[in-house]
Formats: C-alpha cells, sequence, structure tokens
C-alpha cells in the first residue's frame, strides 16, 4: 500500500464512516475517524442485539426496488458494493454467514460484536487512528473542522472529509441530528428528520391495556391505502409496533401528516376465506360467552376479540348486537385509528436528511472534499438488511469519490 500524502477526516464511528475509512485507508490515505461516543459502532452493535440482518439474499433488481424515491440515486453505489460484496467482506472478517428463511442474511454468531472487533483489528492494521469523545461543532473561516472534546476545542485541517453521523434515531446512541443546523447554516438543504420503521399511538382504552398491553398479534395481515403485510406486531403502552407495522411505516406516517389521520385495517384472520368464518360463526354458541365463541369457533386470540370489542365500542353498537355476517366483516378487517407515530428517538431509523439535489455523486455541492454517507441522506428503507446494506454502500461510494477528488487536488 503507497502512501499518498493525503488526510482524510471520517465524522462519526458507524458502518457507513467505517466503512469509508476502510476504503480510503487502503488507498493509502491517513484516515482518523471523530466520534462523539467514548466508543464507535454503538447502533451497529445494538442492531446486532437481534441478529444483526446485515442484508438481503433477493434479486437485486428487487432489493434496490425496496428504496422506492431514493432507488435512481443509490443505485450506482449499491450496485458497486452490493449485497454479494459485502457477505464477502464479512466472511473476510473471519465472520461466516448464513441465509435465513426470509432470505434475510445474517453472521452465524447472529451478533455485531465478533463482526466489530474484527473490523476494528483490520482498520487500526492501515493505520486508522480513532479519536473519541470528538463532537463535530462546525467549520471555521478558512473550512478546518471544529471539535469540542474534553480537553477543549479542536480544530482538524484535512484534505478531505466524510460525514456519517446518522439520522436521528436512538440518540443515546450517537446519532442525534446535532449536525443538521450545522448543515443548514452553510446553505445545505436537509429535509426534516422524521421517524421511520416505527411504531404508531393509538388511542387504546384503558381497560384494553390494562389487559392486552404487551400481548403479541401474530399471524394477521395489516393493510393501509391497499398495500398489505403479514407478520406480527405488539400492543404497547403507548400504541402498536412491530415488523410488520415498521412496513407501513413510511405511507402511515406521511398521512398522519398530511391528513391527520390513519387507519391501519387489520385481518384477524388471513388464513381463512368469510364464508368459512360465517360458517364457523353460525353454529349455536350455547351457553357460551360471545368472547369463548369468538375463540374457540373463529380461533381468534383474547387480544384479536380485544381488538374487535374497541372497534364495536368506537362505532356504537355493542360486538353482542352485530349478527355474524356483521362479525365476520369485523374480524376480517378490524379498524385501528392511529393518531401519531412514535417518536423519533424510538424508530429504529429516521427518514430525512441531506437531499441528493446537494451533492455531485455523494459530494456536497457547495463544500469542496466533503462528503456525505449513510443515514444523513435523504432516504429512507424498509428494516430486511437494506438499512445496513446503504450504510456501506454509500460509506464505499464516498471514500471512492474521496479518492477520485483527491487525486485531482
Amino acid at each position: 500500500m503507497a502512501e499518498t500524502g493525503k488526510q482524510a477526516a471520517i465524522i462519526g464511528g458507524g458502518p457507513a464512516g467505517l466503512m469509508a475509512a476502510e476504503v480510503l485507508a487502503g488507498a493509502g490515505v491517513a484516515v482518523t475517524v471523530y466520534d462523539a461516543m467514548p466508543s464507535v459502532g454503538r447502533k451497529f452493535l445494538l442492531a446486532g442485539r437481534g441478529g444483526l440482518n446485515l442484508t438481503h439474499s433477493e434479486e437485486l433488481s428487487q432489493f434496490l426496488a425496496r428504496y422506492s424515491a431514493a432507488e435512481p440515486h443509490l443505485r450506482g453505489a449499491i450496485e458497486a458494493f452490493p449485497p454479494s460484496a459485502l457477505v464477502a467482506w464479512c466472511e473476510a472478517l473471519g465472520q461466516e454467514t448464513f441465509v435465513g428463511t426470509s432470505g434475510r442474511v445474517f453472521p452465524k454468531a447472529m451478533k455485531a460484536s465478533p463482526l466489530l472487533r474484527a473490523w476494528l483489528g483490520r482498520l487500526r492494521g492501515l493505520g486508522v487512528a480513532f479519536r473519541q469523545r470528538h463532537r463535530w461543532r462546525g467549520w471555521d473561516d478558512a473550512g478546518a473542522l471544529l471539535f469540542d472534546t474534553p480537553d477543549g476545542p479542536v480544530t482538524v485541517r484535512a484534505d478531505a472529509a466524510i460525514f456519517a453521523l446518522g439520522g436521528a434515531s436512538w440518540p443515546r446512541l450517537g446519532s442525534d441530528g446535532g449536525w443538521v443546523p450545522i448543515f443548514e447554516r452553510e446553505g445545505i438543504d436537509v429535509a426534516p428528520l422524521k421517524p421511520s420503521n416505527c411504531g404508531f399511538a393509538v388511542g387504546f382504552s384503558d381497560i384494553f391495556l390494562a389487559r392486552f398491553e404487551g400481548d403479541p398479534l401474530k399471524g394477521v395481515t395489516f393493510s393501509f391505502e391497499g398495500r398489505s403485510v403479514r407478520g406480527d406486531a405488539t400492543i404497547t403502552k403507548a400504541g402498536i409496533e412491530g415488523g410488520a407495522i415498521y412496513a407501513l411505516s413510511a405511507a402511515l406516517r406521511e398521512a398522519l401528516e398530511h391528513e391527520g389521520a390513519a387507519d391501519l385495517i387489520i385481518d384477524l384472520r388471513p388464513g381463512i376465506e368469510a364464508e368459512a368464518l360465517e360458517a364457523a360463526l353460525s353454529r349455536p354458541r350455547g351457553k357460551q360467552t360471545l368472547s369463548a365463541h369468538l375463540r374457540k369457533a373463529a380461533k381468534l386470540a383474547p387480544v384479536a376479540i380485544g381488538l374487535l370489542y374497541e372497534e364495536a365500542v368506537r362505532g356504537g353498537s355493542p360486538l353482542a348486537d352485530l349478527d355474524v355476517a356483521e362479525l365476520v366483516r369485523l374480524i376480517k378487517g378490524v379498524r385501528v385509528p392511529l393518531t401519531a407515530p412514535a417518536p423519533i428517538e424510538r424508530a429504529i431509523s429516521s427518514a430525512g436528511g441531506v437531499p441528493f439535489t446537494e451533492l455531485d455523486g455523494f459530494m456536497l455541492r457547495k463544500k469542496s472534499g466533503v462528503f456525505v454517507a449513510g443515514e444523513m441522506l435523504d432516504y429512507e428503507a424498509p428494516t430486511g438488511g437494506y438499512l445496513l446494506q446503504a450504510a456501506f454502500s454509500t460509506g464505499t461510494a464516498a471514500a471512492r469519490g474521496a479518492l477520485a477528488f483527491l487525486s485531482r487536488a
């Protein structure tokens, strides 16, 4: 590895920043990673608690479609560092991977810590330096980077800088969105940061919450505006959350923002046709309570029955007054009115950030030699490996852009 004599600063020690550091250091650039936290990769480690879903094994065109409106802007970065490259990179660090039944890709260790340890070892071997507890505060008049540290303010001059400070979800782990007003003061547009892959508030009754808070809804189908997702969710003190809800969160959030309301529709028995359900519920229930009849004849869980009672109360008709056909319609499409997305600090990720119109490749048009990667960019992706893949791919793309810039400087 021939040294270039160039120096690069990486601001943010998550996956995008660390990947950028690896690419630059591997090309002979002297790299320093600056992070406000006492250690790097904190949100990465949190993601690993659920198994560290690195990427997804689906065909690339389908994979790219998951990024919706941002797909044209991310396509080049992901095609240049696709899921197969991420898997190979992981295994080169000694962490074998496997494809789960859903097509998601995980390291066999099912956690992030072994991978992060091996990665940091590689980075240090490449000469990457780390500066912890360095909170970026902006640029001085000469374009140098300004940091607050425990020992006082520090000024850093670099030939190129890559920002990978994340969005605003999980602020206690470092991604607090504090960079937004700094960018805006420099005349850089930033789309407002919003919760993504989040739960939603619901005005459930106290009686319902006292009985069902923490209970899972399993194997149901959630629908909104013509899109349906089958999966699970959990009743929370605030409302409802879970993987199937996250998949619909962007559309639900936008409806709440623009229309002030969003009704989530739940098919509580997606595996049975309405006619068969009506036949089962038409059988005499004898001395059974309605709840017992719904549980036995319709195979509904108690929490599902609770949702039916909630909807009946909202509709002004006691559940017991509904005929069988009305009960079936309710079971096949109970309405859950959402009132607000969960706060951004509780979201898995955030939408919004630096629009691609502010970038030339991944370099800021208004800041020569300054690049942006990861969740700071204005894109939104579902869970399932798409978030981490975009972080790795854009970190790689930003670093390659920086190398091209440095070669011209």
